[in-house]
């Protein structure tokens, strides 16, 4: 069952980046402009079928999967081209599953995922500092679904992996950086033996 959110209280990462972090931002970066701070504008969360494109039971897992951490009905990706090679013909293989979040539900599951989901991990150093891409977009995988509270112990029995990017304004990885430390994103120590 999919969760609505109903409520109309505010989530507590909007309502901290409204009232303090916009501004603290702003001095921190010597922004003229408030519009200038970066802002998290939404989250893709996705999961690739590769070998499984056609296996039915590790389908409907993913679907489930990405159902429940994220609140939202997922979307299938279908292939763009075909590929003799791998036995993927386009727009008749589903290659992938995605999710766009956007507004609250794009916060909940982002504070679900930095407060609940990553103290989970096991041997948890950070997430790297260097999956920023040009446009100041973050990038991170998870390898098992496990971490996720949202999912019962029968629903991790057949593991998988997923994705999440992070789209974020400001085109700049050390703005993006910024506005993530602030929402308390564990970045990895750099500079020392691991």
């Amino acid at each position: 069952m999919v969760s609505t959110i109903t409520s109309t209280a505010t989530p507590r990462l909007k309502a901290l980046y409204k009232d303090t972090i916009v501004k603290e931002l702003q001095a921190e970066l010597g922004l003229g402009n408030i519009h200038q701070v970066p802002k998290l504008e939404k989250i893709v969360v996705s999961v690739g079928t590769g070998k499984n494109k056609d296996d039915k039971h590790y389908y409907e897992v993913v679907r489930n999967t990405l159902t429940k951490i994220t609140g939202q009905h997922p979307v299938d990706r279908m292939a763009k081209k075909s590929i003799a090679g791998f036995k993927v013909r386009a727009k008749l293989n589903r290659v992938g599953i995605s999710v766009t979040l956007r507004g609250a539900r794009m916060y909940e599951f982002f504070d679900r995922f930095v407060n609940v989901a990553l103290p989970r991990v096991r041997d948890f150093h950070g997430v790297s500092v260097q999956a920023f891409d040009g446009s100041g977009n973050y990038s991170f995988g998870i390898v098992e679904q496990s971490i996720f509270p949202e999912l019962s112990f029968e629903e991790t029995q057949l593991l998988h992996g997923l994705q999440a990017n992070l789209v974020i304004s400001g085109g700049n990885a050390a703005y993006s950086r910024a506005l993530l430390e602030k929402f308390g994103v564990p970045f990895e120590k750099t500079g020392g033996k691991r």
